[in-house]
């Protein structure tokens, strides 16, 4: 069967690469690469959860530790405040005073008086004009301020205060004594009787009542711990569910799903990933399908043309021989016959090649070659040593390839660079090392024509595909550098095409010098 040396179309790229998932889809590869695990955040969602709950307990612990405090302390006050007012009003006004006023005898009264202080014991001083007494210590007296001696004489019903001196509290009462005129009618004697009260305990029951506050919400922020690790973990139940779900999917378990509790939004969201999951796999399921019915089909109209293509390749080699001896029309004809039969034999192998490339059945048998003599035989076979292809070969490089599928790397790249390049063609060689990772063999094929457009760059791995589209009844079948790029990958290697910056295009295929390659 007669075969063209060199007969490839410029063809496939751009796409991610491709890999099988567990029920036969090609995957673009970034689908398949496992993800890393995922670093612990400070601040993960659980975390901000709990502290959430932790901030609402604080707050409401807080103000309810501030608002009975507030009450209570009031409440323990006023209720000192009020015992002491009533009993001194009533002392003053059971007490028979005489005026004028005689400092003599006046402080037994005082003390008479002071005695008889609820709820604790009072100082007591009485002011009368210039006349002072005092039951008891006069230094007390400078607790007595301007404000309280001036709301004594401006309200006969008396008045008191709080203060704090010298970081102790006392309670001060101002009373002024009056008189009767009438009925009902009451004038001011002038003389005003003053108490002194220290409310020390009431500020012992007030620190005891503060500090039960705060040892009580301590306690409670951490027993509130609970509940919020309990509400964080049944909130993140189903969020991890739907993770591990999502990542399931991710490596090609479309059946996976995911458990519904309740009817609460999270309910919603696990409900509506399963129906989205049931359609995807769905969808998936009919893509797979059609695409195994396509690879049949293409295998098998591949496999029942071989036959009749192989007697037609045998009467068109016997038309060749008498084409000479025909006229010249009929010449003409014999020969268009000829090589339309040649180039559709082509296409039909192609797409048996692709054929098991997509089922997954082709296989590397790797051999270790010299690699620079496995090249020069790839040339020599197809008679490409008159001078149009030059070599770059270096004699040493050994590596494991299969030496049937290298071949085919090399003669469709050579021969491609030839029929859209331009002569002379080059072909270099070179071993490289990697800072990680094992040393790669590096194949350059480079020719001398215009280049590969831009535009054309991202597709020129595809199958079928043709830098001009008016160009349709080219010499190749499209699928050249397709079969290209999947005979490289099955050693484990990359291509990738690019031009020179003198002008010209370049082809650069990366092995690795001593891969079994990635299998089929």
């Amino acid at each position: 069967m007669r075969r063209t040396a060199a007969r490839q179309d410029r063809g496939r790229g751009g796409q991610p690469p491709l890999r099988p998932d567990a029920a036969g889809l090609r995957l673009p590869l970034r689908a398949a690469v496992s993800r890393p695990e995922r670093r612990a955040r400070a601040f993960g969602l659980r975390t901000r959860l709990v502290l959430a709950f932790l901030l609402v307990a604080a707050v409401s612990a807080g103000t309810t530790a501030a608002l009975t405090y507030r009450e209570a302390r009031n409440a323990l006050l006023k209720t000192a405040q009020d015992t002491a007012v009533s009993s001194f009003r009533d002392q003053v006004q059971q007490t028979g005073w005489t005026l004028p006023v005689q400092e003599e005898g006046l402080e037994l009264v005082l003390q008479d008086i002071a005695r008889k202080g609820k709820p604790h014991p009072w100082v007591v001083f009485a002011e009368y004009g210039s006349v002072r007494a005092s039951s008891g210590e006069n230094r007390v007296s400078t607790v007595i301020t301007p404000e309280l001696r001036r709301a004594a004489r401006a309200d006969p019903g008396g008045s008191f205060e709080r203060v704090v001196k010298d970081g102790v509290p006392y309670l001060t009462i101002a009373m002024p004594t009056v008189f009767k005129t009438g009925a009902e009618g009451v004038l001011p004697s002038g003389l005003i009787i003053y108490a002194v009260m220290r409310m020390t305990d009431e500020q012992i029951n007030v620190d005891a009542l503060l500090t039960a506050a705060r040892d009580g919400a301590l306690p409670g922020l951490a027993i509130a711990l609970i509940p919020g690790l309990l509400a964080a973990r049944s909130v993140l139940r189903p969020v991890r569910e739907l993770r591990r779900a999502a990542q399931s999917m991710g490596s090609g378990r479309l059946d996976t799903r995911i458990p519904v509790r309740g009817s609460d939004e999270l309910a919603d969201l696990a409900h509506t990933f399963n129906e989205s999951a049931g359609q995807l796999e769905r969808s998936v399921r009919e893509l797979r399908e059609a695409e195994a019915r396509a690879r049949r089909f293409a295998s098998d109209v591949s496999h029942e043309l071989r036959t009749p293509l192989a007697g037609m390749l045998a009467v068109t080699e016997v038309l060749d021989e008498e084409a000479g001896r025909l006229d010249a029309d009929t010449a003409r004809a014999v020969r268009l016959v000829s090589s339309e039969t040649g180039k559709l034999a082509v296409l039909v192998e192609d797409l048996m090649e692709i054929s098991r490339f997509d089922a997954r059945a082709a296989e590397l048998n790797a051999d270790e070659v010299d690699v620079a003599e496995a090249i020069r035989k790839t040339l020599q076979n197809r008679h490409w040593t008159d001078g149009r292809v030059r070599t770059e070969l270096p004699d040493g490089i050994r590596a494991r390839l299969d030496p049937r599928r290298f071949d085919v790397v090399v003669a469709n790249l050579v021969g491609n660079a030839l029929r859209h390049g331009g002569a002379p063609v080059t072909v270099r060689l070179r071993g490289e090392a990697r800072s990680s990772g094992p040393p790669v063999l590096v194949t350059e094929v480079m020719d001398s024509g215009p280049g590969i457009r831009a535009e054309v760059l991202p597709h020129i791995f595809e199958r079928f595909y043709k830098a001009d589209a008016a160009r349709t009844r080219s010499a190749g079948s499209g699928l050249g550098l397709a079969i290209t790029l999947e005979n490289v990958r099955l050693h484990g290697g990359t291509i990738r095409a690019g031009n020179l910056p003198g002008g010209g295009a370049v082809f650069t295929v990366e092995i690795p010098l001593h891969a079994e390659g990635a299998g089929g």
